[in-house]
């Protein structure tokens, strides 16, 4: 059985329906991203798991247990938010050391509740920052004590909503690879919120692509980039050409100079160059259509627009 059992659960906010007999299973000690656009459900799916709106239709388990209706409090799951809501009156130790104390009937006394906070601060690397306020933290170092703060309580099931997101694109980076050490290293099962591709295809041992209130498709990151099952998943998971009915990613292509001599798939005419550091994405004019060629940009320096190329497909790949 999946640790985490979503079983064709809908939910409306009055007339306007937001999740549409949804189900996704959800292995334990996995990491598993619910991706789509923005209103595609994935935030309200998640309140739902957490307890924070009641259910309508459908089921949710956990751990084997039906959550239908039991409250936030007794349940063993923990919730990162976007925005990190620290208490900044408090120091890291203070915000780390908060949700134990709210346990009413927690197990622990005192030391072994500190014993906790310490242990936890050193698997997030927050030893030495423990006396610091979050107004004196990085943006990086606040995300590591949010996720502390969850953490320390021990939950069966961490949920996380979009936490990098405030992020800049070189700090995301640092701290999706930090993430994702965390989390196989304390094996919790955790079902994470995004809307990036690329966030997802770091992060995830599995994806569920979502798009108004459905489950298009799910499964690991490579299946869903070079099996997508429709046209929606192959351009929401990256760039697409369309060449004989068949999906081909621009990678997939590789572009010789010269006229056709017999050997390639197509021919075409370049139109446009893009350099986009390591690669340089080149648009070529075949008939009546546009083929977009991600290239080494290493081989690219001699080819320009208006040049005469050889285009060779890379078969077996694609619908």
């Amino acid at each position: 059985m999946a640790f985490l059992s979503i079983n064709n659960v809908s939910f409306s906010y009055g007339s306007k329906q937001i999740l549409k007999d949804f189900s996704l299973d959800v292995e334990e000690g996995s990491f598993t991203t619910l991706l789509g656009s923005s209103g595609s459900g994935k935030t309200t799916l998640l309140r739902l798991i957490s307890g924070f709106l009641d259910m309508q239709s459908g089921s949710i388990y956990v751990n084997g247990k039906l959550m239908n209706g039991v409250l936030p409090n007794k349940r063993k799951i923990g919730m990162v938010f976007q925005d990190y809501a620290l208490f900044p009156h408090m120091t890291v130790e203070q915000n780390l050391y908060y949700g134990l104390k709210l346990k009413k009937k927690t197990k622990h006394n005192k030391e072994e509740n500190r014993s906790l906070v310490l242990e936890t601060a050193e698997n997030l690397g927050l030893t030495d920052l423990l006396e610091r306020f979050p107004w004196e933290l990085s943006g990086g170092q606040q995300q590591r004590v949010a996720l502390g703060r969850v953490l320390v309580l021990k939950p069966e099931l961490l949920l996380m909503d979009e936490p990098l997101s405030s992020l800049d694109k070189n700090l995301r980076l640092k701290l999706r690879q930090e993430l994702k050490e965390i989390q196989k290293s304390l094996k919790i099962t955790t079902l994470y919120v995004t809307h990036d591709q690329e966030e997802a295809f770091g992060l995830s041992d599995k994806i569920a692509l979502m798009n108004e209130g459905s489950l298009l498709q799910s499964g690991t990151p490579q299946e869903l980039y070079f099996k997508p099952k429709n046209q929606y998943v192959a351009e929401f998971t990256g760039s697409v050409n369309y060449i004989d009915g068949k999906i081909v990613r621009p990678e997939w292509i590789f572009i010789q100079k010269g006229e056709k001599k017999g050997a390639s798939d197509l021919s075409g005419t370049v139109i446009k160059k893009e350099f986009l550091g390591s690669i340089t994405r080149l648009e070529i004019r075949s008939g009546d259509q546009i083929i977009k060629a991600d290239q080494n940009s290493i081989f690219t320096t001699e080819i320009q627009p208006g040049d005469q190329v050889e285009v060779f497909i890379k078969h077996g790949e694609g619908l």
